[in-house]
């Protein structure tokens, strides 16, 4: 019996954006020193095996699809068809040494017992060069018949680590009676040393393997130690990047607790939060594996942002037409430090300009919030001209939004066919949150987002009285044919809803910003934006007290010469309704057809619509995912 035992020296480096891990050493007995990694045998690679005009030789491979793809890829033999002066000598040499690196190369995927049978066919009338037949019989695939994973360090004898080792176990990608390949048990001891490195260990490492191998029984038994080191716990930040923020600030936006388990998954969010807080353009947060695990030293390096920016913005929707925007940020404002964006926005349906007042956030991160806008909009066939004064305390974290504030609204309708203006004033406290559990953003597959807000008030003048405004939202996406091959075909079904209610006596003047409206690309489709309210015996439309909205869409990828694409069709079904009471309600229908293109700032939705209460199709285009 003769036993395959090569062993050679691999160096694994675990690639995890902007956290740094220590270079694992592995050992395998299968693979070839200066040899290409092979590639999984379903992947795409071409099989013509035809050269250049100028070649010395032609080969020809006969060997199953995978294997023919491999030494079409990676035989060395291929490299020397460019040399024109090769005598035959010199290919008879290089034909030998080709069938030691074919099997080699199959033995990569499993075969470690194939007959390789390379032969030449002199160059005649029918072939102007010689050719190199390469036959290749597999035999039987080697599959693992016994896997042992070992653990030393830690992470052996912790308590707290037992479920991190019945994870790594459980989820060895390369199972018993599975066909070995190279490719395969690199990615499975890939994977282990990512589960081992992500939490409580980032000084982990490979400190064995063996794969034995016995070509005669066609079996491999792999062996895998896995040394995680000591346990690491938060330490202080040490941060380096600062010159006109505080480290507090960092500190509050960064959120992680001394003391807690090491994370990969919490520096990766506290970096992300840094990153996204506008203050920095670009913030690194690793651990230092060398300081005190009890207590390791938390390395964050920031590139502060500039303190003012200006951004111009120009775009165009189907809803408002051409938009010209300006906004100016000033991130630390003299005498109170606090944030100021200010904007102005012009577009076919709204003028507005408006200032808004953030602090920095507090341990807990709530920040206050402080903003006026003046604006003057179409708001189905009013002209209305508002004012609104907002102060209040807000929370934004990765799932959950929250906002608490008191508002004061003013506005002052005039319907477009008449000069008579309407002025009603209101002042209100409002709880709004917003939770989003989707699996990717801003290009969801799966998941569902649920927001609402409740206010109470009164209108203010001489008769003063009470009400109460509600609003609830939803969204939801269904992958259609889940735990299946076909899912990504089969594309998923998308809904949202929306519910809104004033409460409050008849006859009460409000401000109609604080009224509802439906119609437009992210309401009901097939009508043009606020197009939908209450009709008044003139035939004007203003908005209304109640609020019914509903939308059914089937959202499918489109392939492209037998490939996926960034592109997606669409079919959807909107319904909407607005009216002063529920009895009143009286739902407008719109259907269409779409597509979504992927863009690299957003998902870009382009639908024909059908309004089927007006009879008439409406082009609708939307850039951008928010929720």
């Amino acid at each position: 019996m003769t036993r395959l035992q090569l062993a050679m020296c691999l160096m694994l480096v675990v690639p995890v954006v902007a956290l740094a891990q220590p270079d694992v050493a592995a050992t395998s007995d299968i693979g070839t020193s200066g040899s290409p990694e092979a590639p999984l045998a379903d992947e795409a690679a071409p099989t013509g095996t035809a050269a250049p005009a100028n070649s010395a030789f032609d080969i020809h491979i006969d060997a199953p699809d995978d294997i023919q793809q491999l030494l079409t890829r990676h035989l060395e033999l291929q490299r020397y068809r460019e040399l024109t002066d090769l005598n035959d000598d010199e290919l008879a040499r290089l034909m030998a040494q080709a069938e030691q690196h074919a099997r080699k190369l199959v033995g990569t995927l499993g075969y470690f017992s194939p007959t390789v049978v390379i032969t030449r066919q002199n160059a005649s009338t029918t072939s102007p060069r010689p050719v190199v037949n390469i036959r290749v019989v597999l035999g039987e695939a080697t599959r693992v018949q016994q896997l042992d994973i070992q653990f030393t360090g830690a992470i052996a004898t912790d308590p707290a680590a037992a479920k991190q080792r019945e994870d790594i176990l459980s989820e060895w990608s390369l199972r018993t009676g599975e066909r070995f390949t190279q490719t395969a048990w690199d990615t499975a001891k890939l994977q282990a040393l990512r589960q081992l490195t992500t939490q409580r260990y980032p000084a982990g490492r490979i400190s064995s393997t063996l794969a034995d191998i016995d070509p005669d029984t066609a079996q491999a038994r792999l062996q895998i130690t896995l040394d995680s080191g000591a346990a690491y716990h938060i330490g202080d930040l040490a941060i380096d990047g600062l010159e006109r923020f505080d480290a507090a600030l960092v500190q509050r936006l960064a959120r992680l607790t001394p003391g807690a388990d090491y994370s990969q998954a919490e520096l990766v969010a506290a970096q992300q939060r840094l990153s996204d807080s506008g203050y920095f353009d670009s913030a690194f947060v690793t651990v230092d594996t060398t300081s005190d695990p009890k207590a390791a030293q938390v390395l964050v390096t920031l590139r502060e942002a500039r303190l003012q920016k200006l951004v111009l913005g120009v775009g165009i929707s189907t809803d408002s037409g051409p938009r010209l925007s300006a906004e100016h940020t000033h991130h630390k404002v003299p005498g109170i430090g606090w944030r100021a964006v200010s904007k102005i926005q012009l577009d076919r349906e709204m003028r507005a300009i408006g200032s808004e007042l953030t602090s920095p956030p507090d341990p807990n991160n709530w920040r206050w919030v402080a903003s006026g806008l003046l604006q003057n909009q179409l708001l189905g066939t009013d002209d209305v001209t508002s004012q609104q004064l907002r102060a209040g305390r807000k929370q934004s974290n990765q799932r959950i939004d929250r906002n608490i504030y008191l508002q004061y609204d003013r506005a002052e309708s005039v319907d477009t066919d008449t000069t008579q203006s309407v002025l009603a004033q209101s002042i209100s406290a409002n709880y709004a949150f917003a939770v989003r559990y989707y699996d990717t953003l801003p290009f969801p597959t799966s998941g569902w987002g649920w927001g609402a807000e409740v206010g109470g008030g009164t209108t203010l003048g001489s008769a003063p009285q009470a009400y109460t405004r509600l609003l609830t939202r939803w969204q939801g996406f269904w992958g259609l044919d889940q735990g299946s091959h076909t899912q990504a075909s089969a594309g998923r079904i998308a809904m949202r809803a929306s519910a809104g209610a004033i409460l409050a006596k008849d006859g009460i003047s409000l401000p109609s910003t604080q009224l509802f409206l439906a119609g437009g690309d992210n309401s009901v489709r097939g009508y043009g934006l606020h197009d939908i309210g209450v009709t008044l015996a003139d035939g004007s439309t203003t908005a209304g007290r109640c609020l019914t909205t509903a939308s059914a869409e089937w959202q499918r990828p489109i392939r492209i010469n037998g490939r996926l694409s960034e592109w997606e069709s669409t079919v959807f079904v909107d319904v909407g309704a607005v009216a002063n009471q529920p009895s009143e309600l009286s739902p407008k229908v719109g259907v269409g057809v779409g597509a979504r293109w992927k863009s690299p700032v957003g998902p870009l939705q382009i639908d024909l619509a059908y309004g089927v209460d007006v009879k008439r199709f409406r082009l609708h285009m939307n850039l951008g995912f928010t929720f």
